[in-house]
């Protein structure tokens, strides 16, 4: 009855962050109505309306650790939501991954145009930037935010692990090869958000730092595990997107690595220690347990 209860409460909370992520990404986007009213439509287009806002979640679940302010989290969620989609356009582009479907809509080059869908991605790496700089917190504190928020973004991070995997292609990658590559790709931005969190409630000590680090790594790697699964078992109107797509494309990934029963496994221990990282913080992580879960669990 209690692992009920805690579903249905932890549902409430993820729809309620959700509107909230909604309403908070339309205040900080420019308006459509606005020249030049085609960019702005298509930022509109590829930022609203759709997907599970993950990262947005993670900051509002690590900012109650601290009693973070309502309106620096949603701030910090939809800075950190505009990379999120920054990178699915660029992604989704031909001269990238070339897919035609995100979030159970046409990409964003489909929809619009390829110079479009390229602007955009521009566009809204600089709004996430621009949005995440006006906080109200503490000056060196705001500099710390933004220059974490740029490091999970750029060459170090995500867009260093999306280098990687395009120079991948129809290669054998060893694991560790592959959670590197992975920890840059998709778990810098995840990190990146989790800390976002933290820091709009407090300046973090060393062990508060470890702790929400390793939480981190742990969901990265899930997160792409889990990703990898759903590819070779989940058809593409679950998905939202193209099933199938990284063994057409002869991508490494865990399953092609470890087979599926394995990757599964692993899911599992990484869901595991993502719990056992949070043990200091006590029922105040609560919510940042049951994203893992989350993360692990879902279906598409």
């Amino acid at each position: 009855m209690t692992a009920v209860m805690t579903s249905v409460a932890f549902d409430a909370w993820m729809k309620d962050v959700q509107s909230q992520m909604e309403s908070a990404l339309l205040q900080h986007l420019p308006a459509v109505t606005v020249k030049p009213v085609r960019l702005h439509e298509a930022m509109h287009y590829a930022v609203l309306d759709g997907g599970k806002r993950v990262r947005p979640l993670l900051v509002h679940a690590a900012g109650a650790l601290f009693d973070a302010d309502a309106a620096e989290l949603a701030r910090a969620g939809a800075a950190i939501e505009m990379i999120h989609a920054y990178s699915l356009v660029h992604d989704d582009m031909p001269c990238m991954d070339d897919d035609a479907l995100r979030r159970g809509k046409p990409t964003v080059h489909v929809k619009y145009d390829e110079a479009t869908a390229l602007l955009v991605g521009d566009a809204l790496q600089s709004q996430a930037f621009d949005v995440l700089a006006n906080g109200n917190g503490a000056p060196a504190q705001q500099l710390a935010m933004v220059r974490l928020l740029a490091q999970a973004s750029g060459s170090l991070g995500m867009c260093g692990g999306q280098a990687i995997d395009l120079s991948s292609v129809g290669l054998s990658l060893t694991l560790p090869e592959l959670e590197q590559m992975h920890q840059l790709k998709t778990g810098a931005l995840l990190r990146a958000a989790v800390l976002l969190g933290a820091m709009a409630g407090k300046v973090l000590n060393q062990e508060e730092l470890a702790a929400l680090h390793k939480y981190a790594v742990a969901i990265g790697l899930a997160f792409q595990v889990v990703d990898d699964i759903l590819d070779a078992t989940a058809d593409s109107a679950t998905l939202g997107k193209t099933a199938g797509k990284d063994a057409a494309d002869n991508k490494p990934t865990y399953v092609s690595i470890l087979g599926l029963e394995q990757s599964k496994t692993l899911a599992e221990q990484l869901r595991s220690d993502a719990h056992n990282a949070l043990e200091q913080f006590g029922d105040k992580a609560r919510r940042l347990r049951e994203i893992a879960d989350l993360i692990v669990q879902r279906k598409a």
